[in-house]
């Protein structure tokens, strides 16, 4: 069994970086931004977390919406990501490709349309059944809920974000429960808001 912080299954900050780098050139669009904001939230997180490492925090975070690398699409860009990177070998890395749109974690809740097959739909559905999140997939989640285009806000902005972006359907609260207890267990951790380590929440949440 590996141990928790063990990097088998995940690239080089340098691969990750490549990665991300070729994907926007691919599929230009603020996602790239979002994707570097969140890595950062990532690591900085983890850098006031006991028992978390920076740097694969950082990773996760970077490559969490690779799957856009494909093109724009909804919902398809968590398989196209966990497909690519379980291709390459890096099977820790895919797994976030999937689970950050699930912090309440049954496939009914997401957000957007399943522009796949039934059978990806299956996958996706027995995928969520049988996987254990751990302190990773919880805070790649928390982080995806923070990081915008160019900065970091209140949750509840991004919610509106997305809500307003994708729509809202009848598990829309729990998800939005599920975020919130999440952030509180990564505060409990901490010692502290985890606003208090993330720069420029204020101005970009107020536009100050």
């Amino acid at each position: 069994m590996l141990e928790y912080n063990d990097r088998t299954g995940i690239p080089t900050i340098k691969e990750a970086e490549a990665f991300l780098r070729e994907a926007g050139e691919l599929n230009p669009g603020p996602w790239v931004q979002h994707s570097m904001y969140a890595s950062k939230a990532a690591q900085m997180i983890a850098e006031n977390c006991e028992g978390l490492d920076p740097h694969i925090a950082s990773i996760l975070g970077m490559l969490h919406d690779i799957g856009r690398r494909f093109g724009i699409t909804d919902m398809r860009h968590i398989l196209d990501g966990y497909n690519f990177l379980m291709e390459k070998g890096f099977y820790r890395v895919a797994k976030v490709c999937i689970t950050h749109s699930f912090d309440y974690k049954d496939i009914k809740s997401a957000f957007g349309k399943w522009d796949c097959t039934k059978e990806e739909y299956e996958f996706v559905k027995q995928y969520l059944e049988s996987t254990e999140y751990d302190d990773y997939d919880r805070l790649i989640q928390l982080c995806d809920s923070l990081a915008f285009i160019d900065g970091y806000c209140l949750i509840e902005k991004r919610m509106i974000d997305v809500a307003l972006r994708h729509g809202i359907n009848e598990y829309t609260t729990l998800k939005w429960k599920a975020t919130f207890e999440i952030k509180e267990y990564f505060e409990l951790k901490m010692g502290k808001s985890l606003y208090s380590v993330l720069p420029g929440v204020v101005e970009n949440t107020f536009g100050l």
